[in-house]
């Protein structure tokens, strides 16, 4: 699949992942909207892409999201990138932040979803494309709030794929696993198989170009998680369980 001619509108566009791809489909001759909440940041990154413009939206903000989705209007593809983190255990339950993470990494892709699938099935063309996370498999120590946001959005992603089966639009969910980030910067502990953004990038680019319903990356580290849905529970509390 060539992006060259395609307009796309990345929505968490302005650090990390985002940023990355960002830059990665200018490469292969994409228009670009790039949206997030800090505008000064895709301000600066719209600046140094060939074809790119910046719009600032909020996807904690109902008014905020269809009103930009209204002034975006016709794209081939909208990818959902947009995603905030804290480490949380059980014992450190802090409900603001377990709340705020899903209303941003879950609820806020289902206000985009909810503000651009009228306009594809219309069109009867259109790609969706969720970003998930290894963390949303199955549950693990410290990851109160973040890991449901990311298994409710990965389901989201499935339910999609169904009922669009027979329809001219797309869904396309990609799990990445830790990826160096002000948000991976919280964690205190060793993050195996860690990737820059630019290299996260690369394996989107490459799940795009494929068109799979679903791809998960990195590849070996994601067998753990993929397998570990069968594991039965009590084995795998023993195996993640913090003592």
């Amino acid at each position: 699949m060539s992006l060259q001619g395609q307009t796309w509108w990345l929505v968490g566009a302005s650090e990390g992942l985002g940023r990355a791809l960002a830059e990665a489909m200018s490469i292969e001759g994409a228009t670009l909207i790039l949206s997030a909440r800090n505008s000064e940041r895709l301000v600066d990154l719209a600046e140094t892409l060939p074809d790119a413009r910046a719009l600032a939206v909020d996807v904690t903000d109902d008014a905020s999201v269809t009103g930009a989705a209204a002034e975006v209007g016709t794209v081939d593809g909208v990818i959902f990138l947009a995603g905030t983190y804290w480490p949380m255990r059980a014992q450190e339950w802090d409900t603001g932040k377990a709340l705020a993470m899903i209303n941003v990494n879950l609820l806020g892709a289902m206000r985009l979803v909810g503000a651009v699938l009228p306009g594809m099935l219309a069109r009867d063309t259109g790609r969706l494309v969720l970003t998930g996370s290894l963390a949303g498999f199955r549950g693990l120590p410290g990851s109160i709030g973040y890991g449901a946001s990311k298994a409710g959005l990965m389901n989201l992603a499935q339910s999609l794929q169904v009922d669009l089966q027979a329809t001219g639009v797309r869904v396309q969910l990609v799990n990445p696993g830790f990826i160096r980030t002000r948000l991976t910067a919280k964690n205190g502990f060793a993050m195996p198989f860690i990737q820059s953004p630019d290299k996260a990038a690369t394996e989107v680019m490459r799940a795009l170009r494929s068109g799979r319903p679903m791809t998960s990356f990195p590849m070996v580290f994601s067998w753990l998680f993929r397998a570990g849905r069968l594991f039965p529970t009590a084995l795998w509390n023993r195996i993640f369980a913090r003592r």
